[in-house]
C-alpha cells in the first residue's frame, strides 16, 4: 500500500460510514487518498470519551500513533429533545450491542412510545489529527423527528425512524447525493475539508 503527504486514515470500521466519507471526500477533496483502519488491520477503538467531540478526537489520535498518519475520525450520533439528549454518545450500542441497528431503532421507537414531542437532531463531529499532535475539530448537525415506524433502505444507523425538518421521507428513502447534501455528516466534512490539504501539508 503507497502512503504518501495525501494519504488519510479514516478511524472507522463501520461500513456505512465508510461509504459516506469516501464517497463525499471525492467530491470536497479529491486529491486525498483515504485508507481505512480496515484496510491497516485495525481494530476499533473504544469509545470513553462524554461528548462527541472527545470520542472524535480519542480515536483520531489513537490511530495516528498507531500508523503515524493523519487521521480523520468521526463520533456522531441521534440526540432526542424528549430524552434530554439519549442515546448520544450511546447511539451505536443503545440497544445493547454495538452496531445492531435494528435494536437501536427499536429501543428509541419504544421509549417514544407515548411522547409527544419526537425532535431529534443528528449530530456528527470530525475530528482531524497528524503526527504532531496538532488537530481540528468540525460539528454538524441535522434537525428533524422521530417517526413511529421506520421506513426505507438506504443509509444506516438510524436513517430508517429520523425524518429531517423540511422533508416528508426519511434519510434512509433519500438518494445518497441528497443525503449527504444535507446530513450532519455531510455538514461536518464540508467545513473541513477545504483545509485538509494544508493540514497534512504543514
Amino acid at each position: 500500500m503507497s502512503v504518501d503527504k495525501k494519504t488519510l486514515v479514516l478511524a472507522t470500521r463501520n461500513q456505512g460510514k465508510l461509504v459516506e466519507v469516501k464517497r463525499m471526500l471525492k467530491i470536497h477533496a479529491p486529491e486525498i487518498s483515504p485508507i481505512s483502519m480496515t484496510d491497516l488491520d485495525i481494530a476499533d477503538i473504544e469509545e470513553i470519551g462524554s461528548s462527541f467531540e472527545e470520542n472524535a478526537l480519542l480515536k483520531a489520535r489513537t490511530v495516528t500513533q498507531l500508523t503515524g498518519l493523519a487521521t480523520l475520525a468521526d463520533d456522531s450520533g441521534l440526540s432526542i429533545e424528549a430524552l434530554d439528549g439519549e442515546p448520544g454518545v450511546f447511539s451505536a450500542r443503545y440497544g445493547g450491542v454495538h452496531g445492531d441497528d435494528a435494536a437501536n431503532n427499536a429501543k428509541v421507537l419504544k421509549m417514544m412510545e407515548q411522547i409527544e414531542n419526537r425532535t431529534a437532531s443528528f449530530v456528527a463531529v470530525l475530528a482531524l489529527t497528524r503526527p504532531d499532535g496538532q488537530s481540528l475539530i468540525a460539528r454538524g448537525e441535522l434537525v428533524g423527528q422521530i417517526r413511529r415506524s421506520p421506513i426505507g433502505d438506504q443509509g444506516f444507523g438510524y436513517d430508517p425512524i429520523f425524518q429531517p425538518e423540511g422533508f416528508s421521507i426519511t434519510t434512509a428513502q433519500m438518494s445518497p447525493e441528497i443525503k449527504d447534501s444535507i446530513s450532519h455528516r455531510g455538514k461536518a466534512l464540508a467545513q473541513i475539508a477545504p483545509r485538509i490539504s494544508p493540514f497534512l501539508s504543514l
